[in-house]
């Protein structure tokens, strides 16, 4: 930290901004008073120093890499054009302060320490040329992890929602956090909150499934576990992305309120309140015509005044001046940054366009209230002092200082992975071929291990894993981490079987050269695995990623007619699925011996699903997400009104799923019943019990995913046939039992009225449990009795769960339990 005058505030006497012995508030409050009207406005910008077509240090624009071919792509929405267009030196854009430093480790291969080092060089001219010397806010991607050269590479979030086991991803976000914190980075843009209402969407991979709840939940404790380590969460993309027309990306969203409501804001409520997470991210796209954006309704009147949210709004990379270049609601970059501001997004990411000087000549003119500058920046300004940055002994290299310790790929870290990978990895249908090990079939001597996704480990990282989202420019550096792939890992979990291996055809494209070759291999094995799926990428080089939306749900390329000719060798064919989104499985079902289906499972996931297909692993995922029977794109999503569930004979469509949603096998057995409902009647402000026994009948221990359902039989509004409720992992030794107990507040019936008000209606209520939306055992009723309740900010958001052991099976046998803070 330095004086004004440029001189180490250290041993001089403290300005009341820089003492941390006074309140946060009176701090700010005090630094404001001292800055200019330009100082401000330089709080609310960016700069990405490590962005392509970057102005060197010397302020000369740099060409473009050698190494940048066709066959790679930008990692954010035509940076190259913005990039090249309007650059100034780094010291021109610093001179009055900086608001953020854009993934100086996230943007080219760099190593921890030299990462660290830019960091330090950065911050060091960030405090240098202004005249506060006030440091920036350094940020990053860690969607699947620090997304670094060298950093772990965990599932992807689908994968997490497939665990259905918040505790497990928050233990992810915090190991994330500390390596970002060791390395003197302090804003992770993550977790992704969108809720999926589209498959043919190319970012499915990045979310957490089609379930408000089970995105809320997994959501809320991905923030906790990143801010628990001091680093501030980025709920994105706020809102309504994922729900754009005919699923294409940036595409406009005719969403009306009510879903919206219902349907894809709770899980940014829950984050907030339940998480406390610190910064919104806006979306890209158009709610009913207005860009989110430039949404005072969406970023301060519900964010801020209903909600209470007291953090930053980030822009996404270069949304401000798209309200100029493609949605056409602005002039010009100039005007695109007055919306913005007066919507209420603080900081424009990832370089200053909109948000530049231009701002302090409007308000010098009387055209922009001085007050919208002083809103922005203390509240930027209020999340610098919390994270120490204008402490008297705050200095570039002590931000730093845990970079010469740090693993980014720690064999703890390593581990974690691979435990979020089991548990991700769903058995659609054990079939009669596995698992491959044991059961009482012969071990097989012969593998064929066919399919463009068997030795490829980037087929299991998503689109911002570091090896998809960056290296592919750089193409001699391999993934930066160790990655068997799944032929690697079925080497080592099947040593005494000969594996034979044949790719068949890419994962795009038509080319079927390959086909012969491994239809020979299947027809001379006793068991083919055949790996099919997606590669991420970017804008449209992937078959899964951002800007790589498909048009149909079947397999890309040439991979299902692969499936068909494999079939018809006479030999078992084991199908498993690596993808970003589900595919319609429909016409491979009835010919697979097997089909498992995996996430992206990071770079663990060999391992991992080569020991469900032995039988080492016993699988315990659930689909967050529905596998279609067909391509066309039914049955959308499982949150259905009774029209969207059921044809009732006026359509000749079926919407029913080939698996459902909460859909998965094991190599053991449960049983869920002895249903008990605490009360036929329940206040409209009270709460009921809900509880059912869980028994593993199997041979074997296993985890499984006991979901609670509700249905309002009668509402003023249509209301999905079933939606979850609560849902808890337990575990249990081959012949025990336990008790799972759901607590659900009436606030949990709560929906948007036909006055778009939140209400919580008396009337009669389906109770439902089981093991997946559609596998319902246990079926019961109660009524909730009273007035119509209005609630809002206040309401119970979470659905409390407890499992014990049952009556006479002791806690030894139970093995334990899991229930995730459902």
């Amino acid at each position: 930290m330095t004086a004004l005058d440029g001189t180490p505030a250290t041993g001089r006497t403290l300005r009341s901004w820089q003492d941390p012995a006074l309140p946060v508030a009176e701090r700010v409050d005090a630094l404001l008073a001292e800055m200019t009207l330009e100082e401000k406005i330089g709080q609310l910008g960016s700069r990405w120093p490590g962005n392509a077509m970057q102005a060197d240090r010397d302020g000369e624009p740099e060409e473009k890499s050698e190494e940048k071919s066709e066959g790679t792509a930008n990692v954010a929405p035509l940076q190259d054009v913005f990039a090249a267009s309007g650059r100034v030196p780094f010291e021109e854009t610093i001179r009055h302060g900086l608001g953020h430093l854009t993934r100086v480790f996230g943007s080219a291969p760099v190593t921890a320490a030299e990462g660290a080092a830019e960091v330090v060089r950065l911050q060091s001219e960030v405090v240098r040329h202004s005249r506060l010397g006030i440091p920036a806010l350094v940020h990053e991607e860690c969607l699947t992890g620090f997304t670094t050269y060298g950093a772990t590479v965990y599932p992807a979030a689908i994968a997490w929602g497939a665990t259905f086991d918040p505790d497990l991803v928050e233990r992810m976000a915090a190991a994330i956090g500390r390596d970002m914190r060791a390395v003197g980075v302090h804003q992770g843009l993550s977790p992704v909150l969108d809720v999926v209402r589209d498959y043919r969407w190319g970012r499915v991979e990045e979310t957490m499934g089609e379930d408000p709840y089970l995105v809320a939940m997994l959501g809320a404790a991905y923030v906790r576990g990143l801010e628990g380590a001091g680093v501030i969460a980025t709920l994105k993309h706020f809102a309504g992305y994922s729900a754009s027309r005919a699923a294409r990306n940036h595409g406009p969203v005719p969403m009306g309120r009510r879903e919206l409501m219902d349907m894809i804001l709770p899980p940014f409520e829950t984050a907030i309140v339940e998480g406390g997470a610190r910064s919104v991210m806006n979306s890209y796209s158009d709610l009913d015509g207005v860009p989110a954006a430039a949404d005072p309704w969406l970023l301060t009147d519900l964010l801020r005044d209903e909600w209470g949210f007291t953090g930053t709004v980030v822009s996404d990379y270069w949304a401000i001046p798209f309200l100029a270049t493609m949605h056409q609601v602005a002039a010009d970059t100039d005007e695109a940054g007055v919306q913005a501001l007066t919507a209420g997004i603080d900081v424009e990411l990832p370089d200053t366009l909109g948000f530049g000087l231009h701002l302090a000549e409007r308000v010098r003119r009387g055209e922009l209230p001085e007050s919208l500058i002083d809103r922005a920046a203390r509240r930027l300004l209020t999340q610098k002092v919390e994270l120490g940055l204008l402490d008297p002994d705050w200095t570039p290299e002590s931000s730093v200082a845990g970079a010469r310790a740090v693993d980014l790929d720690s064999p703890a870290n390593r581990a974690l992975a691979g435990e979020l990978a089991e548990r991700s990895i769903v058995l659609l249908d054990a079939g009669t071929a596995l698992p491959l090990l044991g059961e009482g079939r012969p071990e097989p001597r012969r593998v064929a291990v066919v399919g463009p996704c068997a030795d490829d480990p980037r087929t299991f990282m998503g689109c911002y894993a570091f090896p998809n989202h960056v290296l592919p420019r750089h193409p001699g550096l391999g993934l930066g981490v160790a990655a068997p792939s799944l032929l690697d890992a079925l080497r080592a979990e099947l040593p005494d079987a000969e594996l034979v291996h044949e790719r068949g055809c890419d994962v795009r494209g038509e080319d079927r050269s390959g086909f012969a070759a491994a239809l020979l291999a299947a027809r001379e094995a006793d068991v083919c695995v055949a790996v099919v799926g997606d590669l991420a990428g970017m804008f449209g080089l992937g078959t899964s990623g951002e800007g790589c939306d498909a048009e149909d749900l079947r397999l890309p390329g040439a991979q299902e007619d692969l499936l068909a000719e494999l079939a018809a060798t006479g030999t078992p064919v084991v199908v498993v699925v690596v993808s970003g989104r589900p595919y319609a499985l429909g016409g491979v079902a009835g010919t697979a011996a097997a089909l498992v289906q995996s996430f992206m499972p990071g770079q663990e996931g060999g391992a991992a699903v080569a020991g469900v297909l032995s039988g080492r692993v016993q699988p315990s995922g659930k689909l967050p997400v529905q596998i279609p029977r067909g391509p066309g794109g039914q049955p959308g999503t499982y949150l259905q009104p009774p029209l969207g569930a059921d044809s009732h004979g006026i359509s000749n469509l079926d919407p029913t799923p080939l698996f459902p949603f909460g859909h998965g096998t094991s190599y053991t057995t449960f049983a869920i019943d002895d249903l008990r409902i605490s009360d036929a009647e329940v206040p409209t402000d009270g709460e009921f019990t809900v509880s059912v026994r869980v028994r593993n009948t199997g041979g074997r221990a296993g985890e499984e995913v006991v979901q609670l359902y509700l249905h309002d039989v009668l509402a003023q509004v249509t209301r999905p046939v079933r939606q979850l409720t609560g849902f808890a992992r337990v575990r249990l030794e081959p012949g025990a039992s336990a008790v799972a107990t759901f607590t659900v507040p009436a606030d949990r019936t709560a929906f948007t009225g036909r006055d778009l008000r939140r209400v919580v209606e008396p009337g009669d209520l389906e109770v439902f449990v089981g093991a997946s939306a559609s596998d319902l055992p246990c079926r019961g009723h109660l009524r909730l009795t009273g007035p119509l309740r209005h609630v809002g900010v206040g309401r119970r958001l979470v659905t409390r769960v407890d499992v014990e052991p049952a009556p006479g099976s002791s806690a030894a046998q139970q093995g334990g339990t899991d229930a995730g803070q459902s």
